[in-house]
């Protein structure tokens, strides 16, 4: 009788054993049922977010390009040829200026340089178009002096038109010959406070003797006043300027 007892008991142990197993095994496999309602809101925020990003990146460099150019775009050596009609009225006589210029966006500013010209008249000069501060400072070269004056935006260009002049004549497609046009200014004094003309122009006159200018209403320089007169011939426009500079009216 213990032998017919026993064999059904022990052969129902292992039954519940797999019983028990077996619903133990879903329960462990519930688990993450949970995590995966999680990670879908959060798949969808770090998407938007990386799109965000990727937009951003995109506007700040398309806004850049459009602001400023990478610095071999924004340096120009130029050559303009102009009919100088104060050379003889009647007939006048094709002149040709050279000058380097460089373009900053960022500062709101314009550098130009001439060298020694091929013809006499002129002098050699470092000029400095300051937008910020409305201010244009001439540095004469052979005088070792410096003279500011007020910018005058009717005859010099801002930087983005000067820049697509400038850049239309590298390709070809304007044709460099043009006038030339005088405006003649008076040194009304010192300049004491030279921080107060901005960090470009600080720069450019730092150490020289310093004067400020005014603009003259008469167009024109009496022959008598020429020997106290000094003359630069630049251009930032369509046509050539020449700056005289008289040291009294």
């Amino acid at each position: 009788m213990v032998k017919i007892s026993l064999k059904p008991v022990s052969a129902q142990k292992p039954d519940k054993e797999n019983d028990e197993e077996k619903i133990a095994i879903p329960q462990a496999h519930a688990q993450p049922v949970p995590t995966n309602r999680y990670c879908i809101p959060l798949l969808i925020l770090a998407a938007v977010t990386l799109t965000l990003v990727i937009t951003g990146i995109f506007s700040y460099r398309h806004l850049s390009a459009l602001r400023q150019q990478a610095p071999e775009d924004s340096l120009f050596h130029c050559r303009v040829v102009y009919e100088d009609s104060m050379y003889n009225p009647l007939r006048g006589r094709q002149q040709e200026l050279e000058e380097n210029v460089g373009i900053y966006f960022d500062d709101n500013y314009e550098q130009i340089s001439v060298p020694v010209p091929h013809f006499g008249g002129s002098d050699p000069a470092d000029i400095i178009h300051d937008f910020h501060r409305g201010l244009t400072a001439y540095y004469d070269i052979a005088l070792d002096k410096c003279y500011v004056t007020e910018l005058n935006t009717t005859m010099v260009m801002p930087p983005r038109n000067l820049w697509e002049l400038l850049i239309n004549v590298k390709r070809g497609t304007y044709l460099p010959q043009t006038y030339i046009v005088q405006e003649d200014m008076v040194v009304t004094g010192r300049v004491k406070n030279m921080r107060q003309l901005g960090p470009f122009i600080h720069r450019l006159c730092f150490g020289k003797e310093t004067y400020r200018l005014r603009r003259r209403k008469q167009h024109r320089v009496e022959r008598r006043e020429t020997k106290k007169c000094s003359s630069i011939r630049h251009f930032e426009n369509t046509f050539v300027v020449e700056t005289r500079i008289c040291d009294r009216v």
